[in-house]
């Protein structure tokens, strides 16, 4: 026979358990939800003002566009604005998650909150308040962390059930108990059931995960405007680029270089001296080559453009002259050897150079695929997604894009009006993210399952994108749908976790195993309680980029 007792020390006991499992509990809470105080603290409270050759220290809120503000070495930028005198490297890490501090010279905009590095410099200011890049990040993310997910729908009716199961439990156990072994020990069941069925984990489960995923999105630069468009990134088969500004950087670069008998090196030079005086978007492709290859320019006298043809000079008293096609044909000279003919079948704009008489390089120029986009398009396929690119440019052009970067499929000649078109007849295939630029893409990122703008910089109010990407870099575009994949398992871990050990604990505490000599306390069934939802807190904090 089991009798009842007195429960002074096991009430003290389950007080002093949920306490500290609250304490617990809130500290890994208010460390998941302090992303809005952090990116409050980053902009600073006062500017140096300049005035009348001085300067003076005033508030920030007091600044109104046109003010100047002096930014000294190692000081935050106070405000939104461009560089009107002095240059600096600057670092926006925790605005736009570029790691690397980024050159400024007069002219660039800077943003509020970003730290100053080696140089003073003098802005202009553009924005203040509500206007600032900063203040629209913070709506950004308030708003997205407030939204309601769609796992927080099954939480709460998950959340409900719990509920009506711990009721109904916790009813039949003491009823149970009560006949066999009298008031106490029923009582005592009833409550250790109450306790551990308590449905705070399940409520903690999904909005933790919100709140810290959004915090790392914004901190990386992933700016998530539409909640629910972000939860079906994880779904995605398909991803359509956008070329150029997105896959490309948009302006000429030399892409190959062919030495016809010397050194590609000295082809670079000769051609990037000569080019040097002209105002040519290719000319300065050249020297841009040049300078990246770091090659010293040689002096050049006599020089003179050749309209519709090039240009030419004088370098060390030897004629050289920089042409197109069109000049060789006129003097009737060969177009260097067999590898001219690919280029100019991928679309390339291809250039030659003569020294003297005697053709000695070519240099082929297009619109230059950045860096980062063959690793995006890696991990978009590690990932089990098709890519793809739409673009308004030639097919050849398209094609040679394509196939560097190991594209599924390329709609080439695509007109901008006709994209939106084009993504509705890729969605009866596939569910799809269209990645553009936010202005003239706007009709189909808006088609699209997920509309992505890319390169948005400080401007976030893209009204058109779910997602706005602040680099120019789409490896972004897969960081944010790889992202959304890991939220949503979080999400299922802690609603697994928050729901499944109930279906252990509960008849545990019901006494089912009370003839094994296994029987739950009330203050055992608070440390169980308790640490359900610390795991549950513990886990959403660990999600990462």
């Amino acid at each position: 026979v089991v009798g009842g007792e007195g429960f002074y020390w096991e009430l003290a006991t389950l007080i002093d358990v949920m306490l500290l499992g609250h304490w617990v509990e809130m500290r890994s809470v208010l460390g998941a939800s302090r992303a809005l105080e952090e990116l409050v603290r980053v902009m600073p409270s006062e500017a140096h003002r300049v005035r009348d050759g001085g300067t003076d220290d005033v508030p920030v809120d007091r600044l109104v566009p046109g003010d100047r503000v002096l930014v000294r070495p190692g000081e935050k930028v106070p405000v939104d604005g461009v560089i009107v005198e002095g240059g600096t490297s600057v670092n926006e890490a925790m605005l736009t998650g570029e790691s690397r501090p980024i050159e400024k010279r007069p002219g660039d905009t800077v943003i509020g909150g970003a730290i100053n590095g080696e140089g003073s410099i003098v802005v202009e200011v553009e924005r203040t308040g509500a206007e600032t890049y900063l203040a629209r990040v913070i709506d950004l993310v308030r708003r997205a962390q407030e939204s309601r997910s769609r796992a927080q729908d099954l939480a709460d009716r998950a959340a409900f059930f719990l509920v009506a199961i711990a009721l109904s439990v916790g009813a039949v156990t003491f009823a149970v108990w009560f006949a066999i072994a009298g008031t106490g020990f029923a009582v005592e069941r009833a409550a250790t059931v109450m306790v551990i069925a308590c449905p705070h984990a399940l409520g903690l489960a999904v909005p933790l995960v919100v709140a810290v995923s959004t915090a790392l999105a914004a901190h990386s630069g992933l700016l998530i405007r539409d909640r629910a468009a972000f939860e079906r990134a994880k779904d995605l088969e398909a991803v359509v680029f956008d070329k150029t500004g997105t896959l490309t950087t948009g302006t000429f670069g030399v892409t190959d270089v062919l030495a016809f008998g010397g050194a590609e090196a000295d082809v670079v030079r000769a051609a990037a001296s000569v080019e040097a005086h002209s105002e040519h978007p290719l000319a300065r492709a050249v020297v841009r080559s040049a300078e990246e290859r770091g090659l010293s320019l040689l002096p050049v006298a006599g020089f003179r453009a050749l309209p519709g043809k090039g240009v030419e000079g004088s370098i060390g008293g030897r004629r050289v002259s920089v042409v197109g096609p069109g000049y060789l044909a006129e003097r009737g000279m060969a177009a260097g050897d067999e590898r001219v003919e690919p280029l100019q079948r991928q679309g390339k704009t291809v250039v030659f150079l003569i020294e003297g008489d005697r053709l000695t390089g070519a240099l082929a120029l297009a619109d230059t695929i950045r860096p980062e986009s063959g690793e995006a398009i890696s991990r978009l396929k590690a990932m089990g997604i098709r890519c793809m690119m739409l673009t308004g440019d030639h097919h050849d052009v398209a094609a040679w894009v394509a196939g560097e970067l190991g594209l599924d499929e390329f709609f080439a000649g695509v007109l901008p009006h006709e994209k939106a078109a084009k993504i509705r007849e890729i969605r009866r295939r596939y569910r799809v993210a269209m990645v553009g630029d936010g202005i003239n893409d706007a009709p189909a990122l808006v088609e699209a399952d997920l509309g992505i703008a890319i390169g948005a910089g400080t401007d976030v109010a893209v009204e058109s994108a779910d997602i706005v990407l602040v680099r120019s870099d789409p490896g972004d575009a897969a960081a944010i749908i790889d992202l959304a994949k890991k939220t949503y398992r979080k999400m299922v871990e802690n609603l697994l976790w928050a729901t499944g050990y109930n279906a252990v604990a509960i008849p545990l505490a019901a006494g089912v195993l009370f003839g094994a000599g296994i029987v739950l306390t009330p203050a055992a069934g608070a440390v169980l309680m308790s640490a359900s939802t610390v795991i549950v807190a513990v886990n959403a904090r660990m999600l990462r980029v």
